[in-house]
């Protein structure tokens, strides 16, 4: 009795195991009937489902469709993806899919954020795309917006993205001015602080909230750091500005704020060295700040001075000159230097082509070399 008694223990036992394993799908019918002693090779009765799991990270971005020279771009951005878990990537990838992105899509998203791929992208990912799409109020501008700034996929929306709309809505920019912001400037949601000192530079700007300038100048104040703002207006102070004439040029010309100190200080130097005008002439005329040095202002100037010491005409003094600097490549050549003669047409752009080959010093070493002049004999 106590034989029997045991083996109906350890049968219940057994089939205890066998629900537990039916619960959880470990096992299938045909197990099932191997498990109670079935003549069938047990062998010959699992089925298995087993999909092709990508290898690694290269193999999933070519399944993407990315090209060898995108994935070496990508790689090259951020190497640490070489070791990136396949599973985890190709599912990362198919969200993006999903959105209506592509390969291209991709290596510009990376090169913008290398730990892009990095972040998890699963968590809250459907709640904070609708979100998104609400905001942007069309799939081709929300597609723009996650091009030029991955992290929106990334940052909490209540957190992040609302007190940043809450704050500039409040200084009168509608969204449809915010939204295009947001697309020139990607980083606006996540370095915007407005403090009370940038709010008073502003009003001091005197830019209206009508003027189409406002925007600019609010958003550009809004993601620049107070002690940049200042280091601006101190270096056009050296030139003889009061603080009130740099603000409200400023506030004529916003872009001016993004200008290096690099920069403004070299085209001032030429404008009061070279072109021997007032300093007071940026006020007038921005595009002398504006204008690159090396490719513009320098070699028109200088053409314009060879141009007047050869006796030839048009001249290009005065009122002239700032119409000349505003004038495309061709517009410029056409006007005044196709006018003349063969002789003289080439020997003025083999000037012109000398002027725009002098460079600054260590200017060589820059990735974009600014030398190369346009093919002009094609043009014309």
């Amino acid at each position: 009795m106590k034989c029997q008694a045991h083996l109906f223990r350890n049968f219940l036992g057994i089939q205890r195991r066998i629900s537990i394993l039916w619960d959880y799908g470990c096992i299938q019918t045909p197990n099932l009937q191997a498990f109670f002693f079935s003549t069938r090779a047990a062998t010959t009765c699992i089925v298995e489902d087993v999909r092709e799991c990508p290898k690694d990270a290269a193999q999933v971005f070519r399944k993407w469709g990315c090209s060898e020279n995108d994935i070496n771009k990508v790689f090259s951005r951020q190497p640490s993806l070489r070791k990136a878990n396949g599973s985890d990537l190709e599912s990362k990838l198919n969200f993006l899919s999903e959105l209506g992105l592509r390969s291209s899509d991709l290596v510009k998203m990376i090169t913008c954020r290398p730990r892009f791929l990095n972040c998890g992208l699963n968590r809250y990912f459907d709640a904070r795309v609708e979100e998104l799409r609400t905001l942007f109020g069309s799939t081709e501008l929300f597609l723009k917006a996650i091009v030029r700034n991955p992290s929106l996929l990334i940052y909490d929306f209540e957190k992040t993205l609302k007190p940043v709309i809450s704050l500039y809505e409040g200084m009168g920019i509608n969204r449809s001015d915010l939204i295009s912001m947001l697309l020139t400037r990607p980083t606006l949601f996540s370095r915007t602080n407005m403090s009370e000192e940038k709010l008073d530079y502003i009003r001091r700007m005197g830019v209206s909230k009508e003027s189409k300038m406002y925007k600019y100048v609010v958003t550009i104040m809004g993601v620049s750091r107070i002690e940049t703002i200042c280091e601006k207006v101190a270096n056009l102070e050296k030139f003889g500005f009061s603080e009130d004439e740099v603000l409200q040029l400023f506030g004529r010309s916003p872009l001016l704020m993004t200008l290096s100190l690099d920069k403004v200080q070299r085209n001032m130097t030429f404008v009061l060295g070279t072109m021997k005008l007032p300093a007071k002439s940026v006020l007038v005329y921005p595009l002398l700040l504006y204008s690159s040095l090396e490719v513009l202002l320098k070699p028109r100037v200088l053409l314009a001075r060879k141009i007047q010491g050869m006796g030839l005409s048009p001249w290009i003094d005065g009122t002239k000159m700032f119409r000349a600097l505003r004038m495309s490549e061709q517009r410029f050549l056409k006007v005044y230097v196709m006018c003349h003669e063969e002789n003289i047409k080439d020997e003025l752009l083999d000037y012109y082509r000398t002027t725009k080959c002098i460079k600054r010093l260590a200017v060589a070493s820059r990735k974009t070399c600014y030398a190369n002049v346009v093919k002009i004999d094609e043009k014309f």
